[in-house]
């Protein structure tokens, strides 16, 4: 299996200066590369140039500019210049299947936070001491870095990134042949559908309840967002007090990104201890998260009918964090050696459990469903999580 693990820096303050310097390097690499890209397109005759084309030219950057570029890890540059062409590559599929293109945008400092190492020892070096306090890992042109490793690492260091999120250092490993660790079976099997009321409910009648971290910090984000807003445009990234009113907004988003990560994991963590089966509706989440289309208003050229936008935002708001939660609950399956089904969502919570009917009257509400033709009545979402689980039976009937 592969497997990415990730860990807290603990850099001194002249190596988070070094850190912060092989960021802004990387960055302007970046940035020269995509400038180069436009202007060759631009004035010679539409000429595209290749990620093959900038990687020759490296040893000539490096020599031009040894206090930035040349200090670096020459792996880690073209890693930054495949992310460019990525980036590139991602906007021609775009334009040929006809969606939004989307064309590569110049990075500024605050938007360029990772550096990719490709090769373990190769400019970057794991320490693979076992598992305490003393592990480090040597960065090019910065040094021996501490690292809190809170697990072991398992399997083998392939790809090494330095990420920084905030006013914190990370180090993320990706790592191959990582051995599953499965665990004893229990013989059970659940369908579980989520909803906006619970964050999920399980087919046997279990509701998990939806934490809403966002809108427990609704307040005191909506207060730092509005100290943000008080600063002129002239002075935006310009005063040390801009600067503070602008991480207090990051700190607050990272602390609402970390609970909802932890109760994420731990959610899927007690699923997947408890059953050797987990079912779950296919949803389109990015879909669902789509802002509604504007409506021109025929009989006002100019003017726009209501298109329902921010009741869409307050759904979009609830089901936030859906597809990282499937991803999470998928990777702690494949490690453990459990089976998780998608099944399709159609009428999930529509379909009667007692004659099988289906209606769209039969949910009377969000949280209640009474059949229409045999009176049966019950829980929506548990409706739905049992119908779930019946397809998912059907699935792997049809497989065997």
């Amino acid at each position: 299996m592969i497997r990415a693990y990730k860990f807290l820096l603990r850099p001194t303050a002249r190596q988070t200066a070094a850190l912060g310097e092989m960021l802004r390097d990387h960055c302007s690499l970046y940035n020269g590369a995509l400038q180069e890209r436009r202007d060759a397109y631009r004035h010679t005759s539409r000429t595209s140039i290749t990620y093959g084309d900038q990687s020759s030219q490296l040893k000539d950057v490096r020599a031009f500019d040894p206090e930035r570029q040349g200090r670096w890890s020459f792996s880690s540059q073209q890693a930054t210049l495949r992310r460019l062409d990525k980036a590139f590559a991602a906007f021609f599929r775009r334009v040929r299947a006809g969606q939004t293109p989307g064309y590569p945008r110049f990075k500024g400092a605050g938007h360029f936070n990772t550096v990719v190492f490709p090769r373990d020892g190769d400019g970057c070096r794991w320490d693979s001491t076992p598992h305490g306090p003393q592990t480090r890992v040597r960065l090019q042109g910065v040094g021996h870095i501490r690292v809190h490793q809170h697990r072991p690492v398992r399997g083998r260091v392939k790809t090494i990134s330095v990420k920084r999120e905030g006013d914190r250092w990370y180090v993320v490993l990706a790592c191959d042949q990582v051995p599953a660790q499965p665990l004893p079976g229990t013989g059970a099997v659940v369908g579980i559908d989520r909803g906006v009321t619970h964050f999920l409910t399980t087919s046997g009648g279990e509701h998990v309840a939806n934490p809403r971290f966002l809108e427990a910090a609704a307040v005191e984000l909506a207060a730092a967002r509005r100290h943000l807003a008080t600063f002129p445009k002239r002075t935006r990234q310009r005063t040390k007090r801009h600067r503070a009113a602008a991480r207090k907004v990051a700190k607050l988003h990272a602390r609402i990104r970390c609970r909802r990560a932890d109760f994420h994991h731990k959610t899927a963590r007690a699923l997947i201890t408890d059953h050797d089966v987990i079912a779950h509706e296919r949803l389109n989440t990015a879909g669902m998260a789509k802002s509604p289309a504007p409506k021109a208003d025929p009989e006002q050229p100019g003017s726009l009918l209501p298109n329902g936008a921010a009741a869409k935002a307050g759904l979009n708001r609830s089901i936030f964090g859906w597809a990282q939660f499937l991803g999470i609950l998928a990777n702690k399956a494949e490690s453990a050696g459990r089976l998780v089904v998608p099944v399709h969502a159609r009428n999930t919570s529509r379909t009667c459990l007692s004659c099988g009917g289906v209606a769209k009257e039969n949910r009377v509400t969000q949280e209640r469903f009474q059949c229409t033709a045999c009176g049966f009545a019950a829980n929506a979402d548990h409706v739905g999580a049992t119908n779930v689980l019946n397809r998912a039976g059907l699935a792997l009937c049809d497989v065997d």
